[in-house]
């Protein structure tokens, strides 16, 4: 059965309602709109529809830079890609996999019930949190709009944060909502951002979407995004962008690489190297090394 959603600006939103068990999800876009909505992706794809980022991209990604995404994505259009203010479980351990989105509201109970009753006709006996983590796959992100939510937006206290880093082998959680258990959540090591931490179970709000397009604060998150985030926030990038961002990082490791080498010499002021030499010959010499630098580290990339 499939309805119409009105998502905000008017736009209408086909959401289909599955029958069975074995489909997986009630809420969520059909796999062929969801590829209709990432068309540009060039990798394979998940069972569900997702992008699947190759998993040695994956690995090339722990070693971005919030800095290192910036100098593409605007260029590129996408200027609300990057979102922060979170609380970080571990600052020192980079965040790094596909995003897999789940959507929460406020609960209004005429609605709960049309969802609950899907659920049952589905053979699922409770729609709720636990029915959108089952479906984590490894090497996902669990990035969930919990709408800002403190008190019972709590998203998962130990035991579960500890079923999703088993479920997706350490990729990750970001929710726009709330934590509960940290001091458990603090012995397992996979990254965690979240706006709060609360004692309260989660409660008072409805599962309103799983892998649809969501937001956390100002940024839209499709379904297989490439989500990395470090020291200061979180950036999800477009999965037809991750290569360009990659090979762009590349460079730009490279340049602060040579730059405070030649810091190191004593011989020249900031202004003389950073951010381009200005000597013709110190400019030939940095493209010399750019390029044996970048045929090092390309060596057996993807």
């Amino acid at each position: 059965m499939f309805r119409s959603v009105v998502l905000a600006g008017g736009t209408a939103l086909a959401v289909v309602t599955l029958s069975s068990l074995t489909q997986a999800q009630l809420f969520t876009l059909t796999r062929e709109q969801l590829v209709a909505y990432t068309a540009q992706n060039p990798f394979e794809r998940l069972p569900d529809g997702r992008p699947k980022v190759p998993d040695a991209l994956i690995a090339r990604a722990r070693a971005l830079s919030s800095e290192d995404i910036l100098t593409v994505l605007p260029g590129k259009g996408f200027r609300n890609q990057y979102e922060d203010g979170f609380q970080i479980l571990r600052p020192g351990t980079k965040l790094v996999g596909r995003a897999f989105t789940v959507q929460f509201m406020p609960v209004r109970p005429d609605v709960e019930e049309v969802l609950n009753a899907n659920a049952k006709a589905a053979n699922i006996p409770r729609l709720g949190n636990q029915f959108a983590i089952d479906q984590l796959q490894p090497g996902d992100v669990l990035v969930v709009d919990l709408f800002g939510k403190k008190e019972g937006g709590t998203i998962v206290g130990d035991n579960l944060f500890y079923y999703v880093d088993k479920a997706t082998r350490g990729g990750g959680l970001v929710v726009d909502g709330a934590v509960r258990d940290l001091e458990g959540l603090s012995q397992i090591a996979m990254p965690a951002y979240f706006r709060h931490a609360h004692p309260t179970a989660i409660s008072n709000v409805m599962i309103s979407g799983v892998n649809i397009p969501v937001r956390i604060g100002g940024v839209t998150v499709m379904p297989g995004d490439l989500v990395v985030g470090d020291r200061e926030g979180v950036y999800f990038i477009p999965p037809a962008l991750v290569t360009e961002v990659l090979d762009k990082a590349d460079e730009t490791r490279i340049h602060d690489e040579w730059t405070k080498r030649k810091f190191d010499e004593g011989k020249y002021k900031s202004s003389e190297i950073y951010g381009s030499p200005r000597d013709p010959e110190l400019k030939k010499e940095y493209e010399a090394y750019l390029k044996q630098r970048l045929a090092e580290i390309r060596k057996g990339q993807p």
